[in-house]
């Protein structure tokens, strides 16, 4: 069934395209000039893209629980051209004659032709990405364009306030569809449930996809009064809120290679196994995501179980193997206050240090981060970080006989699920070094 929507999406976006493009060469462009600015701010804002480079650890793998690099990183000045394309009515005063077909011709050719220069780096957008661009574009069109050139919008809302609160809804359900969308497809790429994956995408509408929304209603409107000479003044403010999203990006990759060369203290000075933190992070976000959590509770949850051990450092004598799940309750007890203590002062988010400070608590007594980290802590303690014949299902057993006091069972029968999906396979061991 998920092969099955990605072909769906990729083959409606196809076909949509191969239609626009063929009626476009056949009939000819509608006013050139106009489709020419729009085709070159599109181009431009694919040009201003970042690479879509995935933020990889040493060995090669993608932060714990996190999508790739690319998913939610549009060229933002390409999308709300795009965008303001669909919803163009007017140029300087003068009725637009464009249709839905010939938007989709040049919003594709401007975003190939903006795309070169990333393919010829090894670095071109996604499939995928260029098929949700498509279907919101088109959708937005096919909800305006009809009702523009028939006149039974200017009857129904005017020129006047009604028409900007009509773009803004309009707007509104084109951010929704590109949400259902990508959650789709992203749910399809990694068997993650659809209703975490949406709401997720939902979140992020509120950062820059709103930004994109109201640049692309504001392009619009200043064009229709005073031509596409406004293009290039409404696209300043998006690209420097793009420039400081890049910014902020870069700050949380920097913070989290930060929280993951700490982590591996554990594992240099030979407290714990090469790869144990890694693995329970990106087996604990699976877990996360199964259950639900948003993506700045996974982030937190993330942080926290590449830090679970931290306390080790503080042992005169090493836990046998850094298996700390076999220990006396006492004892486990202890090394996770010290390790709340060494969290606090690295100046991660309160809530990290509280889930590394609790993680041997009862898990009646603990946040659901904490439940989380203990139950694929000692899940990857017991099986021996998935090396060992029938580890994984000793492991499970071993789990399910501790739910009365120590292992939350919804969390237990979780890390279950995300194991039988092939959650091990995406959890390999590290190799020392």
């Amino acid at each position: 069934m998920r092969a099955v929507a990605v072909w769906a999406v990729r083959g409606a976006a196809g076909l949509l395209t191969a239609a626009g493009l063929g009626h476009t060469l056949w009939t000819g462009v509608v006013e050139p000039g106009t489709a020419l600015a729009f085709a070159t701010l599109i181009t431009i804002g694919e040009l201003a893209r970042r690479d879509h480079r995935d933020h990889r650890d040493a060995a090669g793998h993608l932060p714990a629980g996190h999508l790739p690099a690319g998913d939610r990183q549009p060229a933002p000045l390409g999308s709300a051209g795009a965008l303001a394309y669909a919803l163009l009515g007017q140029n300087a005063g003068h009725p637009t004659h464009h249709g839905v077909l010939q938007i989709v011709a040049v919003v594709v050719a401007a975003a190939l032709a903006g795309t070169v220069p990333h393919i010829a780096r090894g670095h071109g957008p996604a499939l995928d990405h260029v098929a949700r661009r498509v279907l919101t574009v088109a959708f937005a069109a096919v909800c305006f364009q009809p009702l523009y050139n028939s006149g039974r919008l200017e009857v129904w809302v005017g020129q006047g306030p009604y028409l900007v609160l009509f773009l803004l809804l309009l707007l509104g359900l084109t951010a929704l569809c590109d949400a259902v969308l990508a959650a789709a497809l992203a749910g399809a790429r990694t068997g993650w449930p659809y209703g975490p994956l949406l709401r997720d995408e939902l979140r992020a509408l509120l950062g820059i996809g709103s930004a994109i929304c109201a640049t692309g209603v504001v392009m619009a409107l200043g064009v229709a009064v005073a031509g596409p000479w406004a293009l290039p003044v409404f696209s300043v403010p998006l690209l420097l809120t793009q420039m400081s999203f890049h910014r902020i990006t870069a700050v949380r990759t920097t913070y989290r290679q930060t929280i993951t060369s700490l982590a591996r203290a554990t594992e240099i000075a030979g407290y714990t196994a090469p790869g144990h933190a890694r693995r329970v992070a990106a087996l604990s976000c699976a877990v996360g995501r199964d259950l639900g959590l948003s993506e700045r509770e996974l982030t937190v949850l993330e942080y926290a179980a590449l830090m679970h051990d931290i306390g080790q450092l503080s042992l005169v004598d090493p836990v046998p193997a850094g298996a700390t799940a076999g220990l006396p309750a006492a004892e486990a007890r202890r090394i996770a206050e010290l390790g709340g203590e060494v969290a606090r002062q690295t100046g991660v988010p309160a809530e990290v240090a509280v889930i590394v400070e609790r993680q041997a608590d009862p898990y009646r007594e603990q946040p659901v981060a904490a439940r989380i980290v203990r139950a694929v802590n000692a899940y990857d303690d017991l099986a021996g970080g998935s090396r060992h014949p029938g580890g994984s299902l000793a492991a499970l057993e071993q789990l399910r006989l501790g739910t009365g006091r120590d292992y939350q069972p919804e969390v237990v029968e979780c890390l279950a699920r995300v194991l039988a999906r092939g959650g091990r396979a995406r959890v390999v061991p590290v190799p020392p070094g």
